[in-house]
């Protein structure tokens, strides 16, 4: 229970910054492809208070059950943009899409880059691939900042492959599903984003995802720790 309290903090600032990065990508990247709504209402930023008023229940109230019940953080952040400009330009929209999940694939690289860091100046263990929490892919040989660096950069790299995995899942309302236009004709990418915003498909879709997504994240984060592993070896 005490570790529960002590580490409740560092996943809250590591969930607020992941979350805050990707829905900035996705209003800085509509904005580049000429899209101002979320501009407009201050979502292109990396302050997450804009983000936590437009949805309070997502960012504050879910996280922190999820991590009282479950010890993981989830929760979601929204930013808005125009359905028109959508049909209009639906490659950009897709890239608005893309963005998000980009914003946590960087994220990820920047917390091993960390790691790689922390573990050649000897702040920081070699990760144990073989008993891992996610919050201790490295540890430290002693308490105090070095194992507070340790558990926040072991939840970044942890957390961020989670948010972009599940978000890149090709059903509606995620991001993957936005992101196949960038695989279609044009036409057909338009219909098929007029298809996906019938709510019942919405619905349907993030049931599928809740289904699968072990299915898909179990590998892809063997990957990443292989990856790591390999990195800091």
């Amino acid at each position: 229970m005490s570790e529960t309290l002590t580490l409740g903090p560092i996943w809250y600032v590591v969930f607020l910054l992941s979350l805050t990065c990707h829905e900035a990508a996705h209003a800085l990247a509509a904005k580049l492809g000429g899209d101002l709504t979320a501009f407009h209402a201050g979502q292109v930023t990396l302050d997450p208070i804009p983000h936590m008023r437009r949805e309070p229940f997502g960012t504050i109230l879910v996280p922190i059950l999820s991590y009282i019940l479950g010890g993981w953080m989830i929760g979601w952040a929204s930013a808005p943009y125009d359905p028109a400009w959508q049909r209009r330009f639906p490659r950009r929209a897709a890239l608005m899409a893309l963005a998000g999940p980009l914003a946590n694939f960087i994220l990820v690289l920047i917390a091993m880059l960390a790691m790689w860091i922390g573990t050649e100046i000897g702040s920081f263990n070699p990760p144990n691939l073989y008993a891992l929490d996610y919050h201790q892919i490295v540890t430290a040989p002693q308490k105090g900042l070095p194992y507070a660096l340790a558990t926040f950069f072991s939840i970044l790299f942890s957390l961020n492959i989670l948010l972009a995995t599940f978000n890149l899942m090709p059903v509606p309302p995620l991001d993957g599903n936005t992101v196949i236009g960038l695989l279609l004709p044009e036409k057909i990418a338009v219909q098929f984003a007029e298809l996906s915003h019938n709510p019942m498909f919405a619905m349907v879709g993030l049931i599928a995802a809740w289904r699968f997504f072990p299915v898909v994240f179990r590998p892809v984060m063997r990957t990443a720790l292989m990856l790591l592993n390999s990195l800091l070896s």
